[in-house]
């Protein structure tokens, strides 16, 4: 936990940028009858029936301090996908950078293996030392800001009805793009010594030292 909070005190380095990274999924559900549109006093009515399109995964990006994020939808998300990720992050995402601070979850796939299961072990190893992983502790997700930004994707293009995947790519496009023009930051204010006092119970040494 203080390892992460670390991270997100520290000043901002354009050469060592800290990237939040996570996942999740969504379904497509196509309405089985057309939906009635809106009129003067009476909201949208749609029809309680669907019918499911299958599922898309999300992975998000976002750098809180400078107000960037990207997300990319995928039909799985194997080791194999999160290799992809990885090395799109390195070489376009950031192709300047001397090492990516990246934090994130325990999923399975969340490891250096996932490069070396997909790529040629002379690749892979280009883009692990690109890489710095600083994962989350177990049941303390929410330490990663990337929860945040999923937040905002949840409320504002995540919770209706989106039929097909160009519909949902639609969507998600234009809400990156909005937010990355108005550089959206993340105000976190959770620090280790908030951590220290609200979370004693994890510091036992803490009393005795006291």
């Amino acid at each position: 936990m203080e390892d992460v909070l670390d991270l997100y005190a520290e000043p901002y380095d354009s050469e060592r940028p800290v990237v939040c990274f996570d996942e999740t999924s969504t379904q497509l559900l196509v309405d089985v009858r057309e939906p009635l549109p809106p009129q003067p006093g009476r909201p949208r009515r749609q029809d309680y029936e669907y019918r499911r399109g299958g599922t898309r995964n999300l992975f998000l990006f976002c750098e809180p301090r400078t107000g960037w994020c990207h997300v990319a939808i995928t039909e799985r998300r194997t080791m194999q996908d999160f290799a992809h990720q990885m090395r799109w992050l390195v070489d376009t995402a950031y192709p300047h950078a001397t090492v990516v601070r990246v934090v994130l979850d325990n999923l399975n796939t969340h490891r250096m293996a996932s490069l070396y299961e997909t790529f040629p072990a002379v690749e892979a190893r280009r883009i692990a030392k690109c890489l710095e992983f600083h994962h989350t502790p177990k049941h303390a997700s929410w330490l990663n800001m990337a929860e945040i930004e999923f937040s905002v994707f949840s409320r504002s293009c995540l919770s209706g009805r989106l039929p097909d995947e160009a519909t949902l790519c639609g969507e998600v496009q234009a809400l990156e793009m909005e937010r990355n023009e108005a550089q959206a930051r993340i105000n976190w204010r959770f620090g280790i010594q908030d951590a220290r006092t609200k979370l004693h119970r994890l510091y036992p040494s803490q009393t005795k030292l006291d």
